[in-house]
């Protein structure tokens, strides 16, 4: 290995770090203000405070050795009134400081939150939900007492420090520099501490991400059921033991860190007043005699001088420690966002609906393997209707998310009404393209507010008659709250098929031009499935609609079909059109027909001779 190898390591450490304390310290730029007020309240604080010590020492060496009652008491009243004075202004330290610190731990929770809405579909395929929920919630809570206290306790500490230090030479510079003596090495001790917490809190924090993550698989309604009906709730309730209590090995030798060198550094700054008595007293033999009031009111000082020392220290410790939080989030904060708005997008006031593919191209990225999309040509004029068939794996999915931008192509583009989506503004494709998948998503909420989701200002009307066009009202109606109900977690209060009927009702209330189907009847059975097919075939009136089917019947009256193998169109023309051909379409019709013997009857007379030839 290269000698100058670890040198080089360690230069760069320094410049990531000296980078995140940087970027830890922009947070802070648009309170200025408050903590310019911060700033001011502590050095009038500090300034306030370094009096005490004088008026001590005038007590001792002036107003009770000459008995000068008046002096005396205006004396004690003058220190009263510093404490007052300076508990007034810490109090109000305190409130803009955490208000500030707050403040800060919003906007980073709201960067995170807006930075992950921005994400692609693909990051959240390949990232865990308990990491996400971890990096929100632990990390940044995990800030929260840095970020609320820090700016007060470093302005605060450093100012009454510094006070102190000034009245302690105005006392005597002998005495001050053996006051001095210890704070070089306390301040060496506590930057190896602060290194050491922040290696483990790096580690700590990982643990809780994967905790979250066991505790969000398996605590959700399907990690239950799966775990209930596998036998393997006894396996998960040990690997969560396990990773609980490698957590709680970590938070032990995060409080432990250091403890030791903490606890050293703690008693030699201890054993400073009695250094400054035995300077005292080499002095009176020595040099220059301290009065009594003067070593009392410089031992207060001194004693002033230790809690905002150890208060710095323990800061600086504090604030390396929360690196490893920052460089978590800023982690976050840093991820290149794939799919962009245009800086100035366009704006499609009147959307007719046609949608283009024109030469699609599209890969999962570097590694991913061979092309999802090659090549993909396709029109769909405005209002009419595409179905895409084909195996599994061969990119159906992929194709139909192209359109609202869920994934942007890699090579070629697609276009809406002429204009590359890529082109459009977010609102404009949002409100242009509806999408129906196979899992239909429900808030645990109630069913209006599922509902509203899709259209916040809808009417109760609105609502009923969206809920009338899906077949999906008079059993909202049945319910004991009716469109109050609660849906429970992910829908579970509803069957597969009522939740795809909600979820039908919701698109309805956004009226978009172009909807994507995505499988949405696949996982249903064949009675569900036809009630589903009426409530999706009122939803496509008067829309350009792409159904990507794995049910050959859902497509059967699209105006034209495409046929998918390994992200290629192999065929293409009409239900009758590719019976024809005696392809790839007509041997998907054969399994279609041998796995669902039940729906024979609702076959064509082609449809059903294919599947009999075929046996």
């Amino acid at each position: 290995m290269n000698p100058h190898e670890p040198d080089r390591h360690h230069a760069h450490k320094d410049r990531d770090r000296s980078t995140d304390v940087g970027r830890v310290l922009r947070l802070f730029v648009p309170y200025r203000g408050r903590l310019g007020a911060v700033l001011l309240l502590v050095v009038v604080s500090s300034l306030v405070s370094i009096a005490s010590p004088f008026l001590l020492r005038a007590i001792v060496d002036t107003a009770i050795p000459n008995d000068q009652v008046g002096l005396l008491g205006l004396l004690c009243f003058g220190m009263v009134a510093i404490t007052v004075i300076t508990s007034v202004f810490g109090v109000l330290q305190a409130l803009i400081s955490t208000t500030v610190g707050q403040r800060v731990m919003h906007d980073l929770r709201s960067a995170v939150y807006a930075q992950l809405q921005r994400m692609s579909l693909s990051f959240f395929t390949r990232t865990r939900t308990g990491e996400v929920q971890s990096r929100i919630a632990s990390d940044i809570g995990g800030m929260q007492a840095t970020v609320t206290t820090t700016a007060h306790l470093i302005v605060s500490s450093l100012t009454s420090a510094l006070a102190s230090i000034v009245a302690m030479l105005a006392l005597d510079w002998r005495l001050t520099v053996v006051s001095l003596l210890m704070l070089p090495a306390s301040a060496w001790i506590s930057r190896r501490v602060g290194r050491e917490r922040k290696e483990i809190i790096t580690q700590r924090q990982q643990r809780m991400a994967a905790l979250s993550t066991i505790v969000t698989e398996s605590l959700s309604v399907s990690g239950i059921i799966l775990g209930r009906t596998t036998g393997r709730a006894d396996s998960l309730t040990r690997s969560f033991e396990d990773a609980s209590e490698r957590l709680a090995g970590l938070e032990v030798r995060a409080g432990m860190a250091g403890r030791w060198r903490m606890s050293a550094l703690g008693i030699v700054l201890a054993s400073v007043p009695p250094l400054i008595y035995w300077a005292a007293g080499i002095a009176l033999h020595f040099g220059p005699a301290i009065s009594i009031g003067t070593l009392v009111a410089f031992t207060s000082l001194q004693q002033g001088l230790f809690i905002p020392t150890m208060n710095l220290l323990q800061t600086g410790v504090e604030l390396q420690a929360s690196l490893a939080l920052f460089q978590r989030i800023f982690e976050y904060l840093d991820l290149p966002v794939e799919i962009t708005e245009r800086p100035a997008p366009m704006q499609l006031g009147n959307v007719r609906g046609e949608v283009r593919f024109e030469q699609a191209d599209f890969a999962y990225g570097p590694g991913s393997g061979e092309a999802t999309l090659c090549g993909i040509n396709l029109a769909v004029p405005a209002g009419g209707s595409l179905g895409i068939v084909g195996a599994t794996g061969s990119g159906k999915s992929t194709l139909s998310y192209l359109v609202p931008r869920l994934y942007d192509v890699t090579g070629g583009r697609v276009t809406l009404d002429g204009v590359d989506v890529r082109d459009l503004s977010f609102d404009t494709l949002s409100r242009a393209v509806g999408v129906v998948s196979q899992e239909s998503y429900l808030l645990h909420a109630s069913v209006a507010e599922n509902l509203r989701f899709a259209k916040p200002d809808a009417t109760d009307e609105q609502l009923i008659t969206a809920a009338r066009t899906a077949q999906i009202h008079h059993h909202i109606a049945e319910l004991p709250d009716g469109y109050d109900t609660v849906v429970g977690e992910r829908g579970y209060r509803f069957s597969g098929g009522e939740k795809q009927r909600l979820a039908i009702a919701r698109t309805i209330l956004r009226d978009p031009p172009v909807l994507i189907l995505d499988e949405a009847t696949s996982a249903l059975d064949s009675h569900t499935e036809q009630a589903v097919q009426h409530a999706i075939e009122a939803l496509a009136v008067g829309r350009t609609t792409i159904t990507i089917a794995h049910r050959m019947s859902t497509v059967r009256h699209a105006d034209q079909i495409a046929v998918l193998d390994h992200g290629r169109i192999v065929e293409r023309g009409t239900h009758d059109d590719l019976l024809a051909l005696n392809g790839q379409y007509a041997a998907l019709i054969r399994r279609d027909a041998r796995h669902r013997p039940c729906d024979d009857a609702s076959q064509s007379p082609t449809e059903t001779s294919f599947a009999a030839a075929d046996t």
